[in-house]
């Protein structure tokens, strides 16, 4: 299982990639959706809403469950992944790049270096 060295990871799940300017991409880590199982519906928020730092902002449905994504970090949307609506699958193929979710124009950048490191994520995983 790969866990991208440039993202920073939540105790969620959730990865946050930064983008030019106040910018982060997030989606959710391939762990997340091995767990999960295969996804089948993908519930995001629409472009201007506000995320709140671990507040959930969406929702993954799999042949398992019904999952709740947590915000990583707080901000602004200004834009949603709509492939996802007709392709949840993607998730399971593609967590780090087709499959990304929303991109957020951040509130506070300093809560992006709270997140941890494809390092520390993986060693959260381990006691899972």
């Amino acid at each position: 299982m790969e866990f991208p060295k440039e993202l920073r990871y939540s105790e969620e799940h959730e990865w946050t990639k930064t983008e030019e300017g106040n910018k982060v991409r997030i989606g959710i880590t391939a762990f997340a959706q091995d767990e999960l199982g295969d996804i089948v519906f993908v519930e995001l928020p629409e472009v201007g809403d506000e995320l709140t730092a671990d507040e959930p902002f969406g929702s993954v449905e799999s042949v398992k469950t019904v999952s709740e994504l947590y915000a990583p970090v707080s901000g602004k949307v200004v834009e949603v992944n709509a492939d996802l609506d007709d392709s949840p699958e993607l998730v399971n193929e593609s967590p780090y790049e087709k499959a990304w979710m929303v991109v957020v124009e951040l509130s506070d950048a300093s809560e992006v270096e709270k997140l941890m490191t494809a390092e520390q994520y993986e060693e959260l995983i381990k006691e899972d």
